[in-house]
């Protein structure tokens, strides 16, 4: 079986988030759609067709994929999934036959077809040739959700946590008894690998808990399920409340309510994160915090490239991309967005709810944009200290970004001058 995870139009609509990787590697629940395929389909090939500019790092950072690679697609039969749906429900090779296409809400979830008819579509105008094909066949009524912005992420997290504990059917450990668990041991599943230290409770009634490999639990920390603790993270005397995913090798502390914290992620101190997600290579000061509640209660409005969307929500927090580093007592509006290698130096106020990717906020205001040259620098410290290693073809990426967000980091730095003008 071969497998290609594809990218529409759409994959604009989760910046900050989803900038320097494709909008399938985007976590919700325990995984990501690709990972998670990966289980289901073990002795599949999979491939992935993303925006152009994404495609030499994401190889680089999958070398068992095969990348927007016509020759490895004209090869046979392909089965085409839409990298935005998220199946509610574990699937199998009889879910998939040729000629027929599955369909969520009326959209195109996937497809199986020939390699070469799927070659002649992605040559014209994918998305368009893709639905018209997808149209043409048999269509089956296929379960699932789409996503379509970063919280769309949040809010479909706790479920499909509970999804994935019941689809991998781990085999549960052993409780430990100096760990106190509340609810049904059967919703707990901690690896023989991980390390929990004394007085750490875990409270699965409200859902079930997994802490994966390598994973280190300490004393005083309380996790309510659901929830994933992922491998090699370390979680210091934290309060986890329901509906959150930390992913692998993370450092958190400090109260988290229902977000996802994608790898990679230092939050090591106290402070409140609430209804977020944050990706790779965050650095979170002590004390900073995420308001994730608007004080008159209406719904939180997101700025997504610089417009404002309303999400319909009352409970959004931060949406935080990647090399982001936020300084201590950092104080978060509902419904923030900080852009990629974005340098935030609070101010004891309040700071703006649009950072543009590789800008500068200093004294709580959004003042200059950040010298490419330096924050590639401060990326790779902060990798170093992880020994991981920031390539030269993701450093070209992160080149290509800049450029791409130059107009909206410009902007935005013109709005804040204006302001500041007609306050002075």
């Amino acid at each position: 079986m071969r497998i290609l995870l594809f990218e529409d139009s759409r994959a604009e609509d989760f910046a900050p988030v989803a900038l320097l990787r494709p909008v399938f590697e985007l976590v919700c629940g325990r995984d990501s759609l690709r990972r998670r395929l990966q289980r289901w389909f073990p002795g599949a090939e999979f491939g992935g067709w993303v925006r152009p500019w994404l495609m030499d790092s994401y190889a680089e950072e999958h070398p068992s994929l095969k990348v927007n690679d016509f020759d490895w697609i004209r090869r046979g039969e392909v089965l085409l999934v839409n990298g935005r749906w998220l199946p509610e429900r574990r699937l199998t090779a009889l879910d998939f036959l040729t000629h027929q296409a599955g369909f969520a809400d009326g959209n195109a979830a996937w497809v199986l077809l020939p390699g070469e008819e799927l070659v002649e579509l992605l040559q014209a105008d994918p998305e368009t040739a893709l639905a018209q094909y997808a149209h043409s066949q048999r269509a089956l009524p296929t379960s699932g959700r789409w996503i379509h912005y970063p919280w769309d992420l949040v809010c479909q997290n706790a479920a499909q946590l509970i999804r994935d504990f019941a689809d991998e059917g781990v085999s549960l450990s052993q409780p430990r008894e100096h760990v106190q668990l509340l609810g049904d041991p059967a919703d707990v599943y901690v690896s023989a690998q991980a390390e929990i230290d004394p007085y750490v409770v875990i409270d699965a009634r409200s859902g079930p808990v997994s802490i994966d490999r390598e994973a280190k639990i300490q004393s005083f920390t309380r996790i309510e399920g659901p929830c994933h603790i992922g491998r090699g993270t370390h979680v210091f005397r934290a309060l986890i409340r329901k509906g959150t995913t930390i992913g692998e090798h993370c450092r958190v502390g400090g109260e988290i309510e229902e977000s996802i914290l994608h790898s990679f992620v230092n939050k090591y101190h106290e402070g409140f994160l609430g209804h977020s997600y944050v990706c790779p290579w965050v650095n979170i000061g002590a004390m900073a915090c995420t308001s994730d509640l608007k004080s008159d209660y209406t719904t939180v409005r997101v700025p997504l490239r610089g417009s404002f969307i309303d999400t319909g929500l009352h409970k959004i927090g931060s949406f935080v991309g990647d090399h982001a580093k936020t300084a201590m007592d950092s104080m978060f509006n509902s419904g923030s967005s900080i852009g990629i290698c974005s340098m935030v130096i609070p101010g004891g106020r309040l700071l703006p709810r649009h950072i543009p990717s590789f800008s500068s906020v200093t004294f709580g205001e959004l003042t200059s944009d950040w010298a490419f040259d330096a924050a590639v620098e401060t990326a790779r410290a902060m990798m170093s200290r992880r020994s991981q290693t920031l390539t030269l073809k993701a450093e070209r990426l992160l080149r290509i970004v800049y450029h791409r967000t130059e107009q909206e980091r410009q902007s935005a730095l013109q709005r804040a001058a204006e302001q500041r003008a007609l306050r002075s």
